[in-house]
């Protein structure tokens, strides 16, 4: 069986002023032929939750009780 590594991910956390040092096992790990090496930014806010609250807040009082028997969460 042959196998080979694709995709290989690192992810390191930098403090202000401190410099990129990659790990000697992943320099010592490439050898010749054409790598590809990219660095990307991880996004640390939680996304945003939908909210609905416009909707709730745009029944009219006629609408009041409308939905009550409906079942829902």
């Amino acid at each position: 069986m042959k196998s080979e590594l694709i995709k290989l991910t690192y992810q390191v956390q930098l403090q202000a002023g401190e410099k990129l040092n990659l790990p000697a096992s992943l320099v010592e790990s490439l050898g010749a032929g054409d790598w590809s090496i990219t660095i990307e930014k991880i996004n640390t806010m939680p996304e945003t939750i939908r909210n609905h609250d416009a909707f709730l807040n745009s029944y009219a009082p006629e609408d009041e009780g409308l939905y009550d028997d409906y079942p829902g969460g």
